[in-house]
């Protein structure tokens, strides 16, 4: 074969394997997103079942932050060492397990325990596939970063909506137990692609630190890791605000019936998929810096009107417009993580992100006690804005 075809052909090999590690990749971050949603919407079948407080619910949601939080870092240091790819499906099958044990608990203290392994897996995994979907970014040179968590926002979507639409056919022991079956499937049949290729290697990772970056410049480089980081920490307690208090917000303090408070879950989580499916194309309209300042003013605004709307349509608008507005924040700070520093970046961005999550289910518990949930869920606005300064301040920084 001559030399031109010789390359040609490597160069499609090489397009098609690039290709199934994006399906692949996309299809665990939808997943998990499938999966963690089925949780979250009965949340307020668990609290009943286990006569929880709103203070002491938070405390027992703590449990999936802090599994998460304790594990991203390990999840890096097994990333490098034995891949990002293999770890990605072994914590995919740790995921669909462990979401079938918190129905089966009847106290608090026991839900916090279950919610400690459901987090650790959660946790592991979000470092794992975010590691291999930085990876195949810089192989193909195109800020589609986005796309991937948008995957992770239709999965949340889909497993929102079904799960509201089972709320009162299904008890939660036997519609958790059928996510698990179905994130078992989901496993066996996208695993194989990411178990039979190795990430590509970029040729920025090929010199430098261990992870690619200068060592004259390592201090640097942390540094803006954990701006990036605090992005993500903003970002995060937003989303999980929504996750954890959004369902209860709707019934509680509007009167609002089960599947209609499912609902403002599947709304904020379209209005991220939407947002994150336009992602690459804003990115490279804007830059990263502008997506992020962009979007933390819309979340500011949106989240004003989803916390204090006195009608259920107004909140469930503003809970879209927060989507929106969040939706390109959390995956923009951890590529840059990743391009910076590799699996470490990520690990720690994604560590800082989820300290979002750690501090978010307590502090709006205790807020919701103290104030009210409303008032409690107008601290997601506060710290959209947060970002949106972080991001202003540190401009110049961030694009060196």
């Amino acid at each position: 074969m001559p030399p031109i075809n010789k390359t040609l052909a490597r160069s499609a090999a090489q397009g098609d394997t690039l290709t199934r590690l994006r399906v692949a990749i996309t299809t665990f971050f939808a997943l998990d997103g499938f999966v963690f949603a089925g949780w979250v919407v009965r949340i307020p079948a668990i609290k009943h079942q286990t006569n929880a407080s709103a203070s002491s619910l938070g405390l027992a949601l703590l449990g999936v932050s802090v599994g998460a939080v304790v594990t991203m870092t390990l999840t890096g240091r097994l990333c490098r060492r034995f891949g990002a790819h293999p770890v990605t499906v072994v914590c995919a099958v740790l995921l669909s397990l462990s979401v079938a044990l918190p129905p089966l608990t009847h106290s608090v203290l026991a839900l916090g325990a279950v919610l400690l392994v459901f987090g650790a897996a959660y946790g592991g995994i979000n470092v794992a596939f975010n590691s291999a979907a930085v990876d195949l970014v810089s192989a193909l040179r195109r800020p589609i970063m986005p796309s991937f968590h948008a995957a992770f926002s239709m999965g949340g979507m889909i497993g929102a909506g079904l799960g509201g639409l089972v709320a009162g056919a299904l008890s939660p022991t036997e519609h958790l137990l059928g996510l698990t079956v179905v994130g078992l499937l989901v496993t066996a049949v996208a695993g194989p692609t990411l178990l039979r290729h190795e990430p590509p290697r970029p040729a920025e990772h090929a010199h430098g630190t261990p992870d690619g970056t200068p060592r004259r410049r390592a201090g640097r480089t942390r540094g803006l890791v954990v701006v990036f980081g605090l992005i993500a920490l903003c970002t995060a307690y937003g989303e999980g605000a929504m996750a954890d208090w959004g369902a209860l917000h709707l019934e509680q303090d509007l009167d609002t019936a089960p599947g209609l408070a499912a609902a403002g879950y599947s709304c904020f989580a379209l209005a991220m998929t939407v947002g994150r499916l336009t992602g690459t194309t804003l990115l490279e309209r804007l830059g990263h810096t502008r997506t992020v300042v962009a979007g933390g003013t819309v979340a500011t605004a949106g989240m004003l009107l989803g916390s204090l709307a006195p009608s259920v349509w107004a909140a469930l608008l503003g809970f879209a417009v927060t989507g929106l507005g969040l939706a390109n924040l959390f995956p923009v700070a951890v590529e840059r993580a990743g391009m910076l520093a590799g699996p470490s970046g990520v690990a720690t961005a994604s560590t800082l992100g989820y300290g979002g999550m750690l501090l978010g289910p307590p502090a709006i518990g205790f807020m919701a006690d103290w104030f009210s949930l409303p008032t409690a869920l107008t601290s997601v606005a506060v710290l959209a804005a947060v970002a949106v300064l972080i991001g202003v301040t540190t401009r110049r920084a961030a694009a060196g």
